[in-house]
This record gives structure tokens, sequence and C-alpha cells, in this order.
């Protein structure tokens, strides 16, 4: 179960905690409402949301954070090193959006006993592909669900894999009408199956 930070609609928490193995992201917003189990939580190790999570107590505290065996980072950092120039020319105003902070991650999952894992770079330039079928607006990157979505069905390809959560909206740079059609695509491909559930907006650049 891939859960996003969106409204995952009536008697979807039920679904959720039911499942095998459930991903959250970042601060987890749907925890709650939208079910509690936590295996793993992905964040983007990158910019300001790795920079506000990492520097929160609330979020080193909070209980999915607690819960959850496992940090995923999905931004490769080899791949952000490389963005970091191309961004400053085509968008001077993300200046902080290649800083890395997976050691940081590492280390918190060190002191907190979790596994830690970095999504490879591959996942993220597959993505890139798939999504260049639907021709997309100019974007800076895949969102995080997007790429977690990729990881997942690369790892686990014979697993029943849901997603709940995913109204495919928020931060500009991301290529969500895209998305949604590659995710539609995987579901028409019996890849994947969606729970039922409403968008949710948000500006973040981890979003």
């Amino acid at each position: 179960m891939i859960v996003g930070n969106g409204d995952v609609g009536e008697g979807g928490a039920e679904v959720i905690d039911a499942a095998d193995f459930v991903i959250r992201f970042n601060e987890c917003r749907s925890y709650g409402s939208g079910g509690t189990r936590t295996d793993a939580i992905a964040v983007c190790n990158t910019g300001r949301p790795a920079k506000a999570m990492l520097a929160s107590e609330s979020w080193r505290i909070h209980p999915a954070t607690l819960e959850a065996a496992e940090i995923w980072s999905v931004r490769d950092p080899e791949k952000f090193a490389a963005m970091r120039g191309p961004l400053a020319v085509s968008h001077p105003e993300l200046d902080d959006f290649c800083d890395d902070y997976t050691s940081q991650f590492n280390d918190f999952c060190v002191q907190a006993g979790k596994l830690h894992r970095v999504v490879d770079i591959k996942i993220h330039e597959s993505i890139d592909q798939a999504l260049s079928a639907f021709s997309p607006a100019p974007y800076v990157v895949p969102s995080s669900g997007m790429i977690v979505i990729g990881d997942v069905l690369d790892r686990f390809p014979d697993d029943n894999v849901t997603l709940a959560g995913f109204g495919h909206v928020g931060w500009e740079w991301h290529p969500f009408a895209a998305e949604k059609q590659l995710v539609d695509s995987y579901v028409a491909a019996g890849r994947l199956t969606r729970l039922a559930g409403k968008p949710l907006a948000s500006s973040s650049q981890g979003a």
C-alpha cells in the first residue's frame, strides 16, 4: 500500500491498516484519517523538505516516524548534484533544491535503529522516460510519489500494489498531469489498483 498525503476516502483507513506493507511520505499528513500502519516513510532527502523534517522534533517523534522500520530517500544524490548547474540557469529561485541531506537521514536511521535506503538513480531515469510518452510540460523532477511507485513496481513486480491518497496535484514543477496518465496506464495494465480519494493540493517542493 502506497499512501499519499491526500484524502483516502471513507473506509480507506481500515483497508490501509490491513495491508502487509504501508509506505507513507514525508510528514505523513494522511496518518490517522488514512490509517496508522507505517512500515516505511519515503522522504525528499534534498532541499527545503529535507531540511525541515530533520530540524523538526515533531517529525522525529511522530507516531508514523517512530513506527516505521525503514526510511527511503527518494532522490539519488548523484542525480541531484548533476542537476544543480542547469537548475541555477533555468530555475534560479530553486537555489537550495539540490542541497543534499542524505547522510543526515542515514545518521537519523542509525540512531533510531531503522533501515535507510536510497532509491536508485535508474528509477528516476526510467520514470522520466515513461513520462515522456505523455508529452509533459517542462518540469523539474517527478514527484516523490511517482518515484516510489516506480521503485515498488520494479522491486516487487509480483505483489499487489494499491495507491491511496493520490490526487496528482501539488507543486507546480512536478509533472502531475503526465503522472496521472502514467499511473492510469499502470492501473489499466493491472500493475496497480487505486482506492478512491479526493485530491489535496500542496505547494511544497516535495509534494
